[in-house]
């Protein structure tokens, strides 16, 4: 218990004394993990609305295997990429073991199934009469989308907060292809593990506090947006 508070006491100073390394590694992880999710929202949302509104053989199988992507480990996704991206890989010339841009290959297939799966699963709630509806006045099948897309605007949203709380709490894509580099590549959660395997807790409980701000406020701005969004629908 006493290495506790005294852990979150030196944390708190610690953040109050605006330390260079400590902001220098939120830097990094709020840069990456800002990129990926981005990226991955560009990929995976327009995919689940494609999969849902479009038919082709196979589409069942093709949702299967999106949900199964969702149990991948990161060390496996970490291995994968590292097999490309290596010296002896395909983009071994390409250099990007070991950089910021590594982990942010490796953090877009992390979530690019989840923001998939989770659009799918939102834009299959809304009522079909929206789409024939829209689709009767005259509306053409991107116009159709979006009100399709307007309508399940909160669970998307959702899914896209989801897939930010993934890679930023992530730990083996970041150490396998970024190295732990200090100041280029290490996260806070790479740090986080450094510093208990040092055995000195200080720095890793301040990024600890720092990674559970972090989401609660994203969360927190999610809410409030949605009680605005409601309320100006009233």
């Amino acid at each position: 218990m006493n290495l506790l508070i005294d852990s979150l006491s030196s944390a708190f100073q610690l953040l109050l004394s605006f330390d260079e390394e400590l902001f220098n590694i939120v830097g990094v992880s709020l840069k990456v993990t800002c990129a990926s999710t981005l990226i991955g929202s560009l990929c995976g949302l327009p995919l689940g609305f494609w999969i849902v509104f479009a038919s082709f053989p196979g589409k069942r199988l093709l949702i299967t295997c999106l949900n199964t992507l969702l149990a991948l480990p990161t060390v496996v996704i970490g291995l994968l990429v590292y097999s490309f991206i290596s010296r002896r890989g395909l983009f071994g010339s390409m250099e990007l073991l070991y950089t910021q841009q590594a982990i942010i290959i490796g953090q877009i297939i992390l979530i690019t199934p989840l923001l998939t799966t989770l659009t799918i699963a939102a834009v299959s709630r809304i009522d079909k009469r929206y789409r024939n509806t829209a689709l009767t006045l005259g509306a053409d099948r991107i116009q159709m989308a979006m009100v399709i897309f307007w309508e399940a605007r909160f669970s998307v949203i959702a899914a896209i907060i989801a897939a930010y709380g993934r890679v930023i709490a992530e730990i083996g894509i970041s150490m396998m292809l970024g190295g732990n580099a200090r100041g280029f590549t290490r996260t806070m959660t790479t740090a986080m593990a450094l510093e208990y395997d040092k055995g000195e807790f200080t720095l890793a409980v301040a990024l600890g506090l720092i990674l559970m701000g972090v989401a609660f406020s994203i969360n927190m701005l999610f809410h409030l947006c949605q009680g605005r969004l409601r309320a100006d629908d009233l």
